[in-house]
């Protein structure tokens, strides 16, 4: 993992940056190792430092975020980057309870920055290490119930010494061997005091609450092409769903089909087929409108320039979108 000091590089003094840390847990948070392996090191080699990303323009970091998801954490990403260089001198707060009050910092990522980066004794808690407590200790209230017991027992075995080492070693247990499905039992090093596994019941743990069923929203989007190759496109407020992204002039998503409400005057068609996308709480059902047009004066939103128009910079779902009609576009006059 690019954002890794090993113990090695340790022993040698070699200590894990901050900022590299910090950054790695807000792009983890929701999201896997190997999604985040490229965003990490792109962010890294534009913005190498804080003070970078700080001074960095918030539609620069929007649009190399796209397709991250979770995109209240990138507009949280750059307050937070802002206050450590604009209050703190660029460099970040080395205990949890000062960590917590920077933007966008909750109590998982203080702790682990704190630990990692600081090495201070601090309880990480994810969801790997909530796997492992579960079985190690064969908790069997199910989560979300569970989640005090398992940090107090985790916060027992939380050393004094190398307390960074041994959180990334409980995660990494948790990741590679104590897996949710068919756990390595066999190469586990806590094997043989594991109480699930003695009980041959580490398969069942941790216990869950079954989901609710996520409901379909509907909405349209109107994807308009100026006869200049030029985009209409509009940024998204700052709070809901892809806050401060780009995206296509639409409707709310909402249970009802809404009406049609184009942001400019155009010959609008339906290109057919629809763009299915699933968020967090809903999936999401949004019908597509296209049009060519003449017109200048959107009344939401504004054209983007054809050199200027990259699909990489949009939302997942606002590049389906596009991906959807593109084939669908007639040649420019």
């Amino acid at each position: 993992m690019p954002w890794r000091v090993s113990p090695a590089d340790r022993r040698a003094g070699v200590r894990p940056d901050p900022y590299r840390v910090w950054l790695s847990e807000v792009m983890l948070q929701q999201t896997t190792v190997a999604a985040v392996r490229d965003y990490f090191r792109k962010f890294t080699a534009i913005w190498p430092r804080v003070t970078d990303l700080a001074a960095a323009a918030d539609a620069d970091v929007m649009a190399a975020w796209a397709g991250l998801g979770y995109y209240a954490r990138a507009r949280n990403l750059l307050k937070c980057a802002r206050v450590v260089a604009h209050e703190h001198g660029g460099t970040f707060p080395d205990t949890r309870e000062r960590l917590l009050a920077l933007p966008g910092i909750g109590p998982y990522t203080a702790a682990a920055v704190a630990a990692i980066a600081f090495d201070r004794p601090e309880t990480v808690l994810d969801g790997n290490v909530e796997r492992v407590m579960a079985r190690l200790h064969a908790v069997e209230v199910p989560l979300p119930m569970a989640k005090p017991e398992l940090m107090d027992r985790a916060a027992r075995l939380t050393p004094q010494a190398r307390p960074g080492d041994y959180a990334q070693a409980v995660m990494d247990l948790g990741a590679t061997i104590c897996t949710p499905r068919g756990p390595a039992c066999g190469i586990c090093p806590w094997r043989d005091d594991c109480q699930a596994h003695a009980r041959g019941m580490q398969a069942d743990l941790p216990r869950k609450l079954p989901k609710a069923a996520k409901p379909t929203r509907v909405g349209i989007a109107y994807l308009a092409r100026r006869r200049d190759g030029a985009w209409l496109l509009e940024t998204r407020p700052d709070k809901g769903l892809l806050g401060g992204m780009l995206g296509w002039p639409g409707s709310d998503w909402a249970e009802k089909v809404p009406a049609h409400d184009p942001p400019i005057d155009a010959d609008w068609r339906d290109p057919g087929g629809e763009v299915r996308h699933t968020f967090t709480h809903f999936h999401l059902r949004l019908s597509l409108r296209v049009a060519d047009t003449t017109e200048n004066e959107p009344a939401r939103g504004a054209f983007v320039p054809a050199h200027r128009f990259r699909p990489a910079d949009l939302p997942t779902v606002m590049r389906k979108a596009y991906d959807l009609i593109s084939a669908t576009l007639p040649p420019l006059e």
